[in-house]
């Protein structure tokens, strides 16, 4: 799977807990700031992530997270 098709499948995630527009979301956006999510709105889209992806995202790494490319490079390596 590419980083381009993790990010798609992120858009997917973002637009639903948040109702966010993703059209101009990217490597680049940031969670907190860009996209306004708060700390329950980050777990779960890590725990949405975990489940579309079938990984487990370790707790210390995803309090790392700051853009939505930190997202994907981390789940990327984890399939």
């Amino acid at each position: 799977m590419t980083k381009e098709e993790i990010l798609a499948g992120l858009k997917e995630i973002i637009a639903d807990r948040l109702g966010s527009d993703v059209s101009n979301v990217d490597m680049k956006t940031t969670l907190t700031e860009d996209l306004q999510a708060d700390s329950l709105d980050k777990v779960e889209m890590i725990m949405d992530a975990e489940t579309k992806y079938n990984i487990e995202i370790d707790d210390d790494a995803s309090m790392a997270f700051v853009t939505v490319g930190d997202v994907v490079d981390y789940i990327a390596t984890k399939i």
